[in-house]
């Protein structure tokens, strides 16, 4: 069983920036995020396959996020850029113990974290 802990949560304006870090107890194979806003479903944000070299991103953060991964840490992150209020949610990091291509749907991924608060104010 592979334990997922993120960090790196917060409160910030619109337009600010935030990293989140998601350090996994274990050996992962690709890897994600997805977020859940107040009322609505769990969605996908990001993933990255385990060699680093292929990440999807939602259509909504195209070009503001990146996200990364520093396998000698089993470290998954997420830089945020150019936030906006509708960022806020709830961030979940989420990994695979068997799919080396990163997936977009919650069922393609084993392991969940705790999820991090992150509060964009306009």
């Amino acid at each position: 069983q592979v334990q997922l802990v993120e960090s790196g949560g917060g409160l910030v304006q619109a337009g600010g920036s935030l990293k989140l870090s998601c350090a996994a107890s274990g050996r992962t194979f690709s890897m994600g995020w997805f977020r859940q806003a107040p009322g609505k479903e769990r969605e996908f944000v990001a993933a990255i396959d385990w060699g680093g070299g292929s990440a999807y991103y939602a259509n909504s953060v195209k070009g503001r996020f990146t996200i990364s991964r520093d396998n000698a840490k089993n470290t998954v992150y997420l830089q945020m850029n150019s936030l906006k209020p509708e960022d806020t949610a709830v961030y979940y990091c989420t990994a695979s113990q068997t799919r080396l291509r990163p997936g977009v749907r919650r069922d393609e991924y084993d392991y969940w974290g705790q999820g991090t608060q992150v509060t964009v104010s306009s």
